[in-house]
């Protein structure tokens, strides 16, 4: 993955992801999404990163009225399902969301 130095975050590789948006492997993959976009402050921030493009953990807790050991727990149900990417850069870690991740889960829900 290449640097995109704007957005101090990998840029993804590109192209079409060609999976099947039904049957009982799409079925599985839009629950784990499903359930990892399940509660309004993992909403949240994933608004805030498609709207910043890239973020600091600190920047997320300042927008939303949750504690840092929170905002962190949600974090990591995010990056677990894919759902954004989390880069350590010296003493912090930089989020970024997956865009293939979260076009998956467009076509996922398109195919409902």
């Amino acid at each position: 993955m290449k640097k995109d130095p704007e957005l101090d975050c990998p840029v993804p590789a590109q192209g079409p992801d060609l999976r099947p948006v039904e049957g009982a492997e799409a079925d599985e993959e839009l629950a784990v999404l499903g359930k990892a976009i399940g509660h309004p402050a993992r909403v949240q921030i994933l608004r805030i990163l498609v709207r910043k493009n890239a973020c600091v953990c600190g920047d997320i807790v300042d927008e939303l009225p949750l504690a840092q050991s929170t905002v962190s727990q949600h974090l990591k149900v995010l990056k677990e399902a894919g759902l954004i990417r989390g880069d350590v850069d010296g003493p912090r870690v930089c989020y970024c969301i997956e865009p293939r991740t979260l076009r998956r889960l467009k076509a996922l829900i398109g195919g409902l």
